[in-house]
């Protein structure tokens, strides 16, 4: 309810810290996409707008495209694989296998959404198993593809 929302909002935005912290970070991302990391384009504005936080819903480009975005969505065991955001839950989607499956690159780019853009909500849980869990996922999809024979991208934990 509305008396613990000021709580439940600053446990979201620790825990999106810590998660933006270790994706950032990863050789399998390419880059993060959230308005307190100083690379975002809006930094300056959520600094002054969003002084307690910018949320607990970002997105990240993943290495590898596609097959390496539906790899890491299979391999998550605790982010439930939903559209929607705001949840206590940690939830997960890739767009370009679910909600917008029929475009190709060039209509994603048009979009502003990569072939391996992954939106995530962060939730409650414990930020060590949120971080547990992505790394899992995260050498999943860089795993070698066997049908084309090549590596979607560099493996690292």
């Amino acid at each position: 309810g509305i008396e613990t929302l000021p709580m439940r909002m600053e446990r979201h935005v620790a825990n999106a810290r810590r998660i933006v912290e270790y994706l950032a970070a990863h050789e399998a991302v390419e880059s993060v996409a959230w308005p307190e990391l100083p690379s975002h384009p809006d930094y300056a504005l959520a600094k002054r707008l969003l002084p307690r936080g910018a949320g607990a819903v970002f997105s990240f480009n993943l290495r590898g495209g596609r097959a390496a975005g539906k790899r890491f969505i299979e391999a998550l065991t605790l982010f439930s694989h939903l559209a929607n955001v705001g949840d206590a839950r940690s939830l997960v989607i890739h767009p370009a296998s679910t909600t917008h499956f029929r475009m190709d690159a060039a209509a994603l780019a048009a979009a502003g959404i990569a072939e391996g853009t992954i939106r995530l909500s962060i939730g409650l849980e414990d930020p060590a198993d949120l971080v547990d869990d992505l790394k899992r996922a995260l050498k999943a999809s860089q795993k070698v593809d066997a049908s084309k024979g090549k590596s979607a991208g560099k493996e690292a934990s």
